[in-house]
């Protein structure tokens, strides 16, 4: 998909990839029997797709009825300075439609397949939009989410409901969420992201001198271990106020490391957030600090 040069080779691939998506998401909605399942468009860069290893990059190309080089020239093309702000999230949707269209499908045929075989749950599938920073970009994707959804339960003559939102994790939304709210069903904090872009630093090489800032008493915690709640934690605060007001209705989270932390799980308690979502490994702490806010606010 990533190697196509033409709309129509980039959908035979997503034909492709599609039955793949549509089977993850159907044992995701079993899993979960009912229960709400929030699932993230594509957001890493394209570049963490494609083959480093010589033996791979001929496999590939064989496949492609390309050559070597042809090849080599694809993956150097998706080369950036600075992936993680690059080309990633809502900008893929926008840039190539066919991906957040083909998900769409994946997603509703998913769920259309698991409510016929449990009539008694309720599959109510959230579709969340990563990366957004302006409410046109929302929109765009939005406007494409809902076509392709709106047709696939048409066409299977269902009843299902969805819903669509975004990723709150570049300031800019933050500070625009009253516009983004007036197009999203709820508001999800990935502040993984939102620190980084925040701070102006690079959660992966951070590491490199976050040391020094210890010592030096500069820091006390690693942000992107504890919810930075002056900052970071203002930004998040400032969205709820700017959104909730447009949308009565807006229901909003948090993803992310800081999502099993419990000092970051009660400060999105504090400011009204409705939950967390954490790896797995981290659900127990998770729980069990959002019953301590929960208690302590009473």
């Amino acid at each position: 998909m990533i190697c196509s040069d033409t709309v129509e080779e980039r959908e035979a691939a997503l034909d492709k990839i599609l039955p793949y998506q549509q089977g993850d998401f159907e044992a995701l909605y079993e899993a979960l029997e009912g229960n709400p399942v929030t699932i993230r468009f594509l957001d890493p860069p394209l570049h963490e797709f494609v083959p480093t290893e010589e033996d791979d990059i001929k496999k590939l190309a064989d496949a492609q009825g390309k050559s070597v080089d042809e090849i080599k020239a694809i993956i150097d093309s998706l080369h950036e300075f600075n992936p993680m702000m690059g080309h990633r999230g809502c900008r893929l949707a926008v840039t190539y439609p066919e991906i957040a269209k083909m998900q769409t499908k994946a997603v509703i045929r998913a769920a259309i397949n698991v409510q016929k075989a449990h009539a008694d749950w309720t599959v109510k599938p959230e579709i969340m939009i990563p990366l957004v920073g302006d409410t046109k970009e929302l929109k765009f994707v939005k406007n494409i989410v809902v076509e392709t959804a709106d047709a696939e339960i048409k066409a299977a003559g269902a009843n299902l409901e969805y819903e669509v939102g975004t990723m709150i994790e570049i300031p800019r939304a933050a500070l625009t969420a009253d516009d983004i709210a007036a197009e999203a069903d709820f508001f999800c904090f990935g502040t993984n992201d939102l620190t980084q872009m925040t701070y102006g630093f690079s959660r992966d090489d951070a590491g490199k001198f976050l040391d020094a800032y210890y010592d030096k008493k500069i820091f006390e915690n690693d942000p992107f271990a504890k919810l930075d709640q002056v900052g970071v934690g203002k930004l998040m605060e400032t969205a709820i106020k700017l959104g909730k007001p447009v949308n009565k209705n807006l229901h909003v989270g948090i993803c992310g490391e800081h999502g099993g932390d419990p000092s970051s799980v009660e400060f999105c308690h504090k400011i009204g957030l409705d939950y967390v979502s954490c790896s797995p490994f981290r659900v127990p702490i998770a729980r069990l600090a959002a019953a301590q806010a929960a208690i302590a606010n009473k």
